[in-house]
């Protein structure tokens, strides 16, 4: 359901049909007018298309597991809650480690640390970086590794187009297509995928770092709060999983984050 909600996005579904269409249109004329014509007694030309089309199925693989994965919403209480007491149970929250937890007045429950309400999705998202419409989903806690491998795909399919589009002699029109999509993709992909990796290795998705500026802007540096400093490769392992580095640029399910996971409730522990 939250899948479907997310792709009725009018934006999300033109920036899919743009992603798909780029993605074949770019495969079509490598293979029409590069691979085939000078295929014969090019072992190279061979060699180039067996790459471009890894590549190629690796990027769908990454942008189909972006799109549909959950990116961690907070589930939905079965039944209304009444938050008439919420002030009154303050104390008992820091007692019990609770910490964090904040009331969404749009979802109309609580939601632990680090989720955000998504006004596209209409959910609360665990660890929300940002929604995302060239995925038509939201980019969290659990689908934040697939859209960081589809950039780091799509940042490798230009390199590629750039390799193989001296052999496409005779169609202009094709390479100067081939070479604005190949600089636009590339400039634009590489940009978002060295910020993904700030925000991991850092700690502090974007909006997190928003809010903390604005803390500090308001209240002064005394009043700001960071997440307890972990090592670097342990916060890309909370993300890309905690197999093998090889495993990092494959598709693969991994074990969920190490705090909270995807198991937790809807509502925090204690009584309301």
């Amino acid at each position: 359901m939250a899948s479907l909600r997310c792709r009725r996005d009018p934006c999300g579904v033109i920036c899919l049909i743009l992603t798909y269409f780029s993605v074949f249109y770019a495969d079509y004329v490598v293979i029409q007018y590069v691979l085939i014509p000078t295929y014969t007694g090019s072992v190279w030309c061979s060699l180039h298309g067996s790459v471009f089309n890894l590549i190629l199925l690796l990027l769908l693989a990454c942008h189909s597991k972006a799109v549909f994965s959950d990116p961690g919403m907070v589930p939905l209480p079965d039944t209304a809650i009444d938050f008439s007491d919420l002030r009154s149970q303050s104390s008992r929250i820091s007692e019990r480690g609770c910490e964090g937890w904040t009331v969404c007045s749009r979802c109309e429950t609580y939601r632990p640390p680090r989720a955000h309400h998504c006004r596209v999705c209409q959910r609360c998202i665990r660890r929300m970086d940002h929604h995302c419409p060239w995925i038509n989903n939201c980019v969290g806690e659990l689908n934040q590794k697939y859209f960081i491998q589809f950039l780091f795909y799509t940042g490798e399919f230009p390199l590629c187009l750039l390799k193989v589009q001296y052999l496409c002699k005779s169609q202009k029109a094709h390479y100067i297509i081939l070479l604005v999509e190949s600089v636009l993709f590339g400039v634009f992909v590489m940009v978002i995928f060295y910020d993904q990796l700030v925000s991991i290795i850092t700690d502090e998705t974007p909006i997190e770092h928003m809010k903390n500026r604005l803390m500090i802007k308001d209240r002064g540096p005394a009043h700001h709060s960071s997440h307890t400093r972990k090592p670097k490769i342990a916060l890309l392992r909370e993300v890309f999983g905690r197999g093998s580095v090889f495993c990092w640029l494959l598709p693969l399910h991994s074990n969920p984050p190490s705090v909270g996971g995807i198991s937790y409730s809807a509502l925090p522990d204690y009584d309301v």
